[in-house]
């Protein structure tokens, strides 16, 4: 399966993840490298809404969406890829 970055607080998130049989990685320092895709918060975002990319990845921000809307996100950024 794929590598899955996620911000620590997203818990549920990495979980849910896990579950699917993804690779799952904390967000953090160079973690991010190498990863499919990248799970936030949207709490880092700047003033002007747009968040610093820390790799080529697809980066999903998770604000407002329960688990399995991010788990299904993840999916079909995946096959869309």
């Amino acid at each position: 399966m794929a590598r899955i970055a996620v911000e620590e607080t997203l818990s549920d998130v990495k979980q849910a993840l896990q579950e699917q049989g993804h690779d799952v990685v904390t967000l953090e320092g160079d973690n991010a490298a190498g990863c499919d895709c990248s799970c936030v918060s949207g709490q880092d975002q700047n003033v002007m809404g747009m968040s610093e990319a820390t790799s080529d990845a697809s980066m999903i921000n998770c604000d407002g969406m329960t688990a399995e809307e991010v788990v299904q996100e993840v999916n079909e950024r995946l096959q869309n890829r």
